[in-house]
């Protein structure tokens, strides 16, 4: 019998999340991320919206591919199965690569320029997890995460980037002259 292909919304979200804990992350550590880039520009900002915000990315099917794209081919130079030159250009995370960031940017681009925009600061920045995993991959030879601390922090940058829209959505709502339309709209 052949295997599947495509999986729900539901499916892929729970995916993800395993992928994602056997790598060492959590779901809460991404929320916290996008968190902190989020609080700085309102103070409306809660961690349970950004948790909803990055379980609603996870559940996407560009984020779906991306995710266990990047999180494979991490494991597999991990394993030395990737052939050399590239193995050591992988597990070196060479800094002229540039691939990795790549997925990061498409991943973040979802929700347009602001996410990418989040996310190179979030690569340039790597607060929390997403530096954790940037440096346990940089001083452990038995670890990569080339691609994994960017697509942990494009991930953090969408959610981030949704939670901003979400909030000027509901303030767009609130002006007097707003009419409702009906969409089958989902941020």
């Amino acid at each position: 019998m052949k295997s599947r292909a495509l999986f729900s919304r539901a499916e892929m979200l729970r995916m993800n999340v395993e992928t994602l804990e056997e790598r060492g992350i959590s779901v809460e550590e991404i929320a916290e991320v996008a968190y902190a880039q989020q609080s700085k520009w309102t103070d409306e900002v809660s961690r349970q919206d950004c948790m909803d915000s990055v379980e609603k990315i996870l559940s996407l099917r560009d984020t779906f591919h991306i995710l266990q794209l990047g999180a494979e081919i991490d494991r597999l130079t991990e394993e030395g199965r990737i052939r050399e030159p590239l193995r050591t250009i992988l597990h070196d995370d060479l800094g002229l690569f540039g691939i990795d960031e790549l997925f990061g940017l498409e991943l973040a681009g979802i929700y347009g320029t602001i996410g990418k925009t989040n996310f190179g600061d979030i690569d340039v920045n790597k607060p929390s997890i997403v530096g954790q995993l940037n440096k346990m991959g940089k001083e452990d030879d038995k670890v990569c995460h080339t691609f994994l601390d960017d697509v942990v922090g494009a991930i953090a940058a969408a959610a981030s980037t949704r939670v901003a829209q979400i909030f000027n959505e509901n303030e767009a709502q609130k002006d007097p002259r707003y009419k409702e339309i009906k969409l089958d709209f989902d941020l």
